[in-house]
């Protein structure tokens, strides 16, 4: 992994190398005739401490590029580099150990433990990674995302949009390199994904860390630094500084030319 380091705003400065880097990533599902092209040769960079959102029409492939950049699918040809470390082939007890100790995770469905309270979920994520279970760190991070007063509660007693945020301080509170986050917002409402997607915002300005995001919401991609438009498995266009508007107009002239390659 390449070298970090803290500035005195504790804002990670790393150098070196991209945080993820896929070289002509492939992914297939089946074999012959029936054989679904998920991803179809994709070259990317994901800078440190950028914001990158993920998006495109339907069966697009955009979460399998995820998972494919998080490690947790294997691509059938290419490489993917996590902070200069080649994953692609890497064995699989030294793969999660890599994901626990240096990526977070937010997936639209929340995947909170039900019988645990709200400190217990976020403190896993450290005693996964085979760290001691810090209370004052998991205190500072649910005073961040706004659930202090909430740490003994169990996540069934939170609204979609409180048990959200308990998912990104369980995905920050390793402080982890990159963040990838499926569809984050994809469950809430309006002011509920504001939220999240500020915190997501922060996460890459005031932390330093690597934000990865797929969506289909063209307002949430506008939060990002830069929108990635894939079509058919292959990334088709790029946008910097991107608007709500933009996104959509851009999106919509791709939709109908997916082929179903990909549950996105």
């Amino acid at each position: 992994m390449g070298q970090r380091d803290e500035d005195r705003d504790g804002r990670r400065q790393r150098s070196g190398t991209c945080a993820v880097e896929l070289r002509g990533v492939r992914r297939q599902y089946g074999d012959g005739a029936g054989a679904v092209h998920a991803l179809r040769g994709i070259d990317l960079d994901l800078p440190h401490g950028g914001f990158t959102a993920v998006t495109g029409p339907a069966g697009s492939g955009k979460s399998t590029l995820l998972r494919c950049a998080a490690g947790l699918d294997r691509p059938t040809g290419g490489t993917v580099r996590v902070g200069g470390t080649d994953i692609t082939r890497m064995r699989t007890d030294r793969l999660t150990a890599l994901r626990r100790e240096r990526l977070g995770f937010v997936f639209q469905a929340f995947n909170l433990l039900p019988s645990l309270t709200v400190e217990e979920n976020v403190a896993l994520s450290m005693r996964l990674a085979g760290r001691y279970a810090d209370r004052r760190r998991t205190a500072e991070v649910l005073a961040r995302v706004g659930l202090g007063r909430h740490a003994g509660r169990r996540p069934g007693r939170l609204s979609g949009g409180r048990q959200q945020r308990v998912a990104v301080a369980r995905a920050l509170v390793t402080g982890p390199d990159v963040v990838f986050a499926d569809e984050p917002t994809g469950a809430l409402d309006a002011a509920a994904a504001a939220e999240i997607l500020g915190l997501l915002r922060y996460a890459a300005d005031g932390l330093g860390t690597t934000v990865v995001m797929v969506t289909h919401d063209p307002v949430a991609a506008s939060w990002a630094d830069r929108v990635l438009f894939l079509a058919d498995g292959a990334l088709v266009d790029g946008m910097e500084r991107p608007s709500p508007e933009r996104v959509a107009a851009r999106t919509a002239a791709l939709t109908g030319h997916s082929c179903g390659a990909a549950a996105a």
